[in-house]
């Protein structure tokens, strides 16, 4: 789930033509706009081409921002850290994309996008491999598994799961993948199915009102791409954090 999507270096991206409608606009800045049409238009590595106008546009058409002071109190002193309001930050934009993604892989085999990259996902699994490693060889509790097959791992808001596919090319196999969007699971799943991987376990679930009975399911190790950052980008950002 969810980080902002980097289009690669050699594609023209056009910017958006449409505005977005007044209730929208005071709590997406025009960068945030940007980026998030760009996620649209980009062109994946696997050939996917998403319409960005009119998507930007369904997706603000349908967003129901809060006013300003149900995020904040008025006594509050404002952060000059604190980043705009997004629609990066809302479901409605996720289960969009991924129920377009899932119609591209039915339809064309597509399996999307490779969040940051193939170089940045090859390099976080080969970091998260050899980290792992280094802990089971040496003394560092009795929890810590003595090899990597016995690892637990949990990916929260996973999106397509191709990154927990590359951790089994790395020799976990006890994969877990959580995101409260429906579409990502089903593309997740099927993604896994057809690349030989069906063992990986994808689940709907909102990491900020979790399902997952934590007694019956514990993990060695969480990992998280990024979903903070969406949840900082909602219009609640703030509270939620």
């Amino acid at each position: 789930m969810a980080g902002a999507r980097c289009p690669p270096e050699d594609v023209d991206l056009p910017h958006p033509a449409r505005a977005p409608p007044a209730a929208a606009a005071d709590l997406v800045s025009d960068d945030d706009r940007s980026v998030a049409a760009d996620s649209w238009s980009i062109k994946s590595e696997y050939g996917s081409t998403l319409d960005d106008e009119q998507r930007q546009a369904d997706v603000l058409s349908s967003c129901n921002f809060p006013a300003p002071s149900d995020c904040s109190s008025d006594k509050d002193e404002p952060d000059d850290n604190e980043v705009e309001p997004s629609m990066l930050g809302l479901q409605s934009y996720w289960d969009n994309a991924y129920a377009e993604d899932l119609a591209n892989f039915h339809e064309h085999g597509h399996a999307g996008e490779v969040w940051f990259g193939m170089e940045v996902m090859d390099t976080v699994a080969s970091w998260t491999k050899n980290l792992c490693t280094s802990m089971s060889q040496h003394d560092v509790g009795d929890d810590v598994p003595k090899d990597l097959s016995s690892w637990s791992v949990l990916d929260i808001g996973t999106g397509n799961g191709l990154l927990l596919q590359e951790l089994a090319r790395q020799g976990f196999s006890d994969l877990t993948g959580i995101d409260y969007s429906g579409g990502a699971m089903d593309l997740a799943r099927s993604l896994a199915t057809r690349n030989g991987f069906a063992s990986i376990n994808f689940v709907v679930d909102d990491i900020l009102d979790t399902k997952l009975e934590p007694i019956e399911r514990q993990f060695h190790l969480v990992m998280d791409k990024g979903t903070l950052d969406a949840i900082g980008l909602h219009p609640e950002g703030p509270v939620r954090r």
